[in-house]
């Protein structure tokens, strides 16, 4: 893909595609499990904010993955 393809791609809307918001879900619902575990099991720190950070990075950018492709 030429590099303005990729930047229109990546800075449009995507509306939902069918099934795509029940990948969504699942990704975010996941997520949600491992935050729980995060948040009863590492010590509050710089780094349980930031492994909780980059989890909420991690949806995002899955999500993003389903939506642009």
């Amino acid at each position: 893909m030429m590099m303005s393809q990729q930047i229109e791609n990546n800075f449009k809307y995507h509306a939902p595609k069918e099934g795509q918001p029940e990948q969504y879900e699942k990704i975010r619902s996941m997520a949600k499990e491992l935050a729980y575990l995060i948040e009863a099991e590492v010590p509050n720190s710089r780094e349980k904010s930031l492994a909780m950070t980059n989890l909420e990075q991690s949806v995002f950018w899955a999500n993003a993955g389903i939506a642009r492709n």
